[in-house]
């Protein structure tokens, strides 16, 4: 492992992966004016691809055929290094991310953020309980959506104009507080073929953040790849009846169907969707409901639908595995099935709308997983992508 550092692209990869944890524990990744900035930090700039090293060929071949959050080892010329495969900044590909470099992001933050939970629970049966909304806002809500240059510039409070469950509570100690969110996305948006994994996909139009994420795993070890998914019931993480929680920086966030949100817009059944937020990449965000002829304005509203499907049979158990069927308590449980639904991988697709009658590509929230969009289809700063998987906020 010494001798790694003697390896010039292993070097400066390493270095650059173990800051990015860093920065992510300390909540300040990519501050404004990228996406992912939801505190009160002080702006920094994003980083560009440009100055950023890229990957060895060895890490980038370690993970060519494996999922994002897999093990994975990588042969060098001083020995073999275990990890997980991620997505660097810039890259569409994953690359396999040492250990060494994910230990040294937690290790700057010791003592400030409690160690990962030692969960062992392998199957649920759903949530149990949704906290009422009972709450008043701490405060007037807050946001402005402006077009400067080429961007749209959305800056809010983070603070919903709807009630919320009463917080902290058995499952969430946190307190709702005030944010200063500035983000920017594309006045214009373009599609490409990349899907890009990101930690937070959009904003409601109230300027509360989309977060589905949750950052607890299977015996506290990310390096297994057992994600648990917020929004299965396995474990008890406070949510309220808009599917909505508080991380430790007192960001109330969406992890699900905001529904107390979309009661205020009058979301139905037979009616296209109005808009419920953008997204990261600029696109627009809908909830449930569209055209079943994605060409046509004036055919039946439907419901949307996942093409996410739970896959069959049970999970492995050798070398630490959990075991148990696969049932939707983690995130790996479930696979993407091109056309088993009428969205895409990112729950999305190439439609018109009330609003955009020449046809947008747009996102829809659904009913089952994945809830909210993991990952966007249109441009974004590279430095907008998902953080490594175990420093997230849940």
């Amino acid at each position: 492992m010494i001798g790694l550092m003697n390896d010039p692209p292993f070097a400066s990869y390493l270095r650059l992966l173990t800051m990015l944890a860093l920065l992510a524990m300390t909540g300040s990744l990519f501050s404004c004016p990228a996406w992912a900035h939801t505190g009160h930090h002080q702006a920094i700039e994003p980083m560009g691809p440009l100055n950023s090293p890229q990957p060895p060929a060895e890490a980038l071949s370690a993970c060519s055929n494996k999922p994002h959050g897999a093990s994975c080892t990588v042969n060098t010329p001083h020995g073999r290094l275990t990890g997980i495969c991620l997505q660097p900044p810039g890259l569409s590909s994953w690359a396999c991310v040492p250990n060494q470099a994910q230990q040294g992001g937690r290790q700057g933050r010791q003592g400030s953020r409690p160690p990962l939970r030692q969960h062992t629970i392998v199957q649920s049966h759903g949530i149990k309980h949704l906290y009422p909304a009972l709450a008043e806002p701490v405060t007037e809500t807050h946001c402005t959506a402006t077009i400067e240059g080429p961007w749209r510039v959305i800056r809010a409070n983070g603070i919903a104009e709807h009630k919320t469950g009463r917080f902290p509570n058995p499952g969430n100690p946190n307190r709702i507080g005030v944010q200063h969110i500035v983000m920017r996305v594309p006045a214009q948006p373009v599609l490409t073929d990349t899907a890009t994994p990101v930690k937070e996909p959009g904003v409601a139009v109230n300027g509360v953040i989309f977060d589905p994420g949750a950052a607890e795993f299977y015996k506290g070890d990310p390096t297994l790849g057992w994600q648990y998914e917020a929004l299965s019931g396995a474990l008890p993480l406070g949510f309220d009846e808009s599917h909505a929680h508080v991380q430790p920086t007192g960001k109330y966030h969406y992890h699900g169907l905001p529904t107390l949100l979309m009661a205020n817009l009058k979301v139905q059944a037979d009616h296209h969707s109005p808009q419920v937020g953008w997204a990261a990449d600029g696109f627009p965000i809908y909830a449930l409901y569209g055209f079943s002829d994605p060409n046509n304005p004036k055919s039946e509203v439907v419901e949307m639908t996942t093409s996410y499907q739970l896959k069959p049979g049970k999970r492995p158990t050798a070398n630490g595995q959990p075991g148990g069927r696969y049932d939707g308590t983690f995130t790996a449980d479930y696979t993407y099935t091109a056309g088993a639904g009428s969205l895409d991988e990112c729950n999305g697709t190439w439609t018109v709308t009330p609003d955009h009658p020449e046809g947008t590509y747009a996102y829809f929230l659904t009913r089952h997983y994945p809830f909210v969009p993991r990952c966007v289809k249109g441009q974004i700063d590279p430095t907008m992508v998902a953080p490594p998987i175990g420093i997230t906020h849940h």
